[in-house]
């Protein structure tokens, strides 16, 4: 199964070959890396720009107004913060021009913490992202999703900002992207790019390799807005997205086997447009609601989603809902102990799902 880098090189290269996309730059995406976590090794249209944030957006701002589909991509999340300006004329291009200027155009960035990273290569985005009208926001947490979703991306007419959770970037999916061969090394071998110990040596070796694309890669598409049931359940609903996904998962696991609680965990995969069905229906269903992310909490996007519930579901809440996020710090330490009190962990969400369940209606 691929993991989520080769998902994503494997939507890009679909893109570039059917769907138009005419640039995927940034720093280090072109040869002899293909991007820091590998997501572009191999594309024929990925080139590397300088080390400028600024530069890069504002460039695929310059290609898309000039007719191309550009898919950029901001190293680490953490970078794009000076940007928001530039970001914001896009989103407002299309509105502003009353419709007569699209900005078909993908910003990738990696988020979030897991990998200690320390505090320059640690922080989610994804709440100030949603504060930027006219971008539509996906973070899949699945190779599979991370395909599709990127497909619908870069078919979108408007700009989309693609985020993903750097601390799934190596794990491999458990189901099989339409197109993706069965056995993961005969994919390793055909799209990863060969390693070397130095810089110099990568240069050399990958001056004469070419991937070998998977001939059967389709347009398989997961609608931007369209959330999904990671696990049913019938006692309480988390609303997650990316890693959260499954540390919820295995808080579910504990809580079930040691209090015999039914924990249904819906997975968001876009926060904007978010599927505010899905949402409703799931707590509707188990009358209780915790929504988990790693992102600091005052001005969190799960706040929107509280707000959003206690108007929507009001009557049918047996319990207040609640909000776990990251600790109200201004970064996430390099420590495995200072990243863990960070960011939201496995005994986090269990102590919180004990106590939404305990509460009396």
């Amino acid at each position: 199964m691929a993991t989520m880098a080769q998902a994503i090189r494997m939507a890009l290269h679909y893109g570039e070959e059917h769907l138009g996309v005419t640039d995927v730059f940034g720093e280090d995406v072109g040869p002899p890396l293909g991007g820091v976590f590998t997501a572009s090794q191999g594309l024929k249209t990925a080139w590397n720009s300088p080390l400028d944030e600024r530069g890069i957006i504002g460039t695929a701002i310059g290609l898309a107004l000039a007719g191309e589909r550009p898919v950029a991509e901001i190293q680490f999340g953490d970078y794009i913060f000076n940007t928001i300006d530039l970001l914001k004329l896009a989103g407002n291009s299309c509105w502003s021009s009353m419709g007569q200027y699209n900005l078909p155009m993908v910003v990738m960035t990696i988020v979030g913490a897991g990998i200690h990273g320390s505090i320059y290569h640690s922080h989610s985005f994804e709440s100030i992202a949603t504060h930027i009208p006219g971008w539509k926001i996906v973070l899949p947490c699945r190779p599979i999703d991370a395909y599709g979703l990127m497909i619908s991306a870069i078919k979108e007419p408007n700009p989309v900002l693609f985020l993903y959770p750097k601390a799934l970037i190596r794990v491999k999916g458990k189901d099989l992207i339409p197109g993706e061969p069965e056995n993961e090394r005969e994919l390793k071998k055909m799209i990863d790019a060969p390693p070397g110990p130095t810089l110099y040596d990568i240069i050399e070796t990958r001056k004469p390799w070419r991937p070998q694309w998977p001939e059967g890669l389709t347009d398989y598409q997961v609608p931007i807005g369209k959330a999904r049931i990671h696990r049913e359940g019938k006692d309480l609903s988390i609303i997650t997205y990316a890693r959260h996904v499954f540390m919820a998962e295995q808080a579910a696991a504990v809580v079930a086997k040691e209090d015999g609680l039914d924990v249904e965990i819906v997975d968001m995969r876009t926060l904007y447009p978010w599927d505010r069905e899905t949402v409703f229906n799931s707590i509707r269903k188990t009358g209780r609601c915790l929504v988990l992310n790693e992102d600091t909490p005052v001005c969190n996007f799960g706040e929107h989603i509280l707000r959003t519930v206690t108007d929507e579901c009001f009557y049918e809440l047996v319990a207040k809902p609640r909000l776990l996020a990251g600790a109200d710090v201004p970064g996430v330490g390099l420590h495995p102990a200072y990243e863990e009190a960070s960011v939201p962990q496995v005994n986090d969400i269990v102590a919180q799902i004990r106590g939404i369940c305990g509460e009396a209606p």
